[in-house]
C-alpha cells in the first residue's frame, strides 16, 4: 500500500536513528556482559550478579502478534529453498525413472 496516505502523527522514526539506537543498545549489553565476566573472574559468584537485559526493542518486537503477521507476509524466495539449483537435475532423474519403470 502507498505510504502517502499515512497520518502525519504515525510517521515512524528515521531508519538511521533506529539503527543508531539499536547499536547503542547492543554496545550497552555487550559492555555489561564484559563487566559481568570480569566480576566472575575476580571471585564474585555468578548467582549474585544481575544479568543485563535489553531495555529497548524495535517496535515490531514489542507485539509478538504483529511480528508473526509481518513474518508471514514475506514469501520464501525460491533460491532459499534447499534444492533450487538441483531442480533441473531432479526432473531429469524422475523422467529417466519413469521411462525405465516396469509397468
Amino acid at each position: 500500500m502507498s505510504q502517502r496516505h499515512r497520518r502525519v502523527e504515525a510517521i515512524p522514526p528515521v531508519k538511521q536513528e533506529l539503527r543508531a539506537h539499536a547499536h547503542n543498545e547492543r554496545h550497552r549489553v555487550h559492555s555489561a556482559l564484559h563487566s559481568m565476566t570480569e566480576q566472575v573472574q575476580h571471585g564474585v559468584e555468578p548467582e549474585d550478579i544481575d544479568e543485563p537485559g535489553a531495555n529497548w526493542k524495535p517496535l515490531h518486537h514489542h507485539d509478538p502478534k504483529i511480528a508473526m503477521q509481518k513474518s508471514r507476509r514475506q514469501r520464501l524466495g525460491h533460491w532459499k529453498t534447499k534444492s533450487w539449483k538441483r531442480r533441473k537435475a531432479l526432473r531429469r532423474e524422475r523422467a529417466l525413472l519413469d521411462v525405465y519403470r516396469v509397468p
